[in-house]
């Protein structure tokens, strides 16, 4: 009964506003055209509520940094920050500022070069210097329309400062109480990941400032053993998912003068991978990518049926962060069973020979490939066996 007087209203509701606009509509316009105008009236009301809920969101996020960052130094005993600044590798920045024509192995994806670069630099930072210096009160209000990045960025830089100092000796934060404050973080770091997101989709070159910082503080963040537990904790799902749009945005650019672009994405994917576990997850979204492509270029190739040939040069990307992963990966040579996803990798080696003969003659580079990181696979699969006993053995077996 109640369905059906529901349905009665809802008809005589319409009828009414029918009725309605009929009655107000204007001279000059049809009903249809005056519906429409409606129409657009409401959805940019809608919108506009939208923007407000979230500008008073982002406002909040603002406060409760503050707070957390306040409470933190009330804790410690210090008004302001001894300051340091957020050194980043300059090379990183100046490739990005290249034309992107130049496709020559000379880059390579030496990511871990920077990578080490970067943490040398940090290194050598000379501390007593950068304490006497003073940290200007805390801006986290973001002015620029165009840098959403800048008040996670600036709230992030200030907790990696106080946890480096924390670690020195010269501030004392005990960071185990940070579980409760988890919330601020993962918002901050969510927050963090969407704008990165959205300048990954549409980058613009040269890169400002703001991004190469947004990047070293990311990687900082994932790298530092204390600050990590609670930053991988609470937001591994969001890391995963902004993993799998960076894996998507490699494979679906399609623009002309796009390797400039994938460059930057590919790095920013190795560098992640600096985290043992975000490195093996990302491993075995790669392959999945990679073994999905090859069965579909296989598929393709046997009943003489058209490919994607954007993604087919766009899968190479993929291959070089896949050597250079599994390459450190096999240089730690310290690999666990309990770290050890085999299934994905298993997957990728099954009938992966066939596949590389059959794709040989039509696509040589891309079976060369496939080889190159079966090998490195194999190699990694016989550093596992050694270091677990014959715990992965089945999967070497099955290969």
């Amino acid at each position: 009964m109640d369905v059906i007087f529901f349905i009665w209203y809802l008809k005589i509701s319409k009828l009414a506003l029918a009725f309605a606009i009929i009655h107000s509509k204007p001279p000059g316009k049809s009903c249809k055209e005056y519906t429409e105008h409606l129409a657009k009236i409401v959805s940019e009301q809608d919108f506009g509520w939208k923007s407000k809920v979230e500008a008073l969101e982002a406002e909040v996020l603002r406060l409760r940094q503050e707070l957390l960052l306040n409470k933190i130094l009330i804790l410690i005993g210090v008004d302001v920050l001894p300051r340091r600044e957020c050194t980043y590798p300059m090379s990183y920045s100046s490739q990005l500022e290249d034309s992107g024509c130049d496709v020559s192995n000379d880059y390579a994806f030496d990511s871990l070069r920077i990578a080490s670069d970067f943490r040398q630099s940090e290194h050598n930072l000379d501390t007593s210097k950068c304490c006497l210096e003073i940290v200007p009160p805390l801006n986290l209000c973001c002015t620029n329309k165009e840098e959403p990045l800048t008040a996670p960025v600036q709230f992030l830089q200030h907790l990696l400062e106080i946890r480096k100092l924390s670690e020195i000796g010269i501030l004392q934060a005990d960071f185990t109480k940070l579980e409760n404050d988890s919330f601020t973080i993962c918002s901050s770091v969510s927050q963090l990941l969407d704008g990165l997101t959205v300048f990954y989709n549409s980058p613009k070159f040269p890169v400002s400032d703001i991004l190469t910082e947004a990047i070293c503080v990311l990687i900082s963040l994932i790298t530092d053993t204390k600050l990590s537990n609670h930053v991988l904790k609470k937001c591994f799902k969001k890391l995963e998912e902004f993993k799998k749009k960076l894996i998507q945005i490699i494979l679906r650019n399609s623009s002309t003068n796009r390797f400039q672009a994938l460059h930057a994405v590919s790095h920013m994917l190795v560098l992640l991978g600096r985290n043992n576990i975000l490195r093996n997850s990302l491993i075995s979204l790669l392959l999945s990518e990679v073994h999905q492509f090859a069965e579909q270029l296989w598929q393709a190739y046997q009943i003489q049926a058209m490919y994607d040939i954007t993604q087919y040069e766009n899968i190479f990307s993929l291959f070089m962060i896949l050597e250079q992963l599994l390459q450190n990966e096999t240089e730690e040579s310290n690999i666990s069973s309990s770290e050890y996803d085999g299934e994905e990798k298993n997957k990728f080696l099954k009938n992966l020979d066939q596949i590389i003969l059959h794709l040989s003659d039509e696509f040589p580079l891309f079976s060369l490939y496939l080889w190159r990181v079966s090998v490195l696979l194999n190699s990694l699969l016989l550093i596992c066996v050694g270091n677990n006993g014959n715990e992965i053995l089945p999967y070497l077996l099955v290969a």
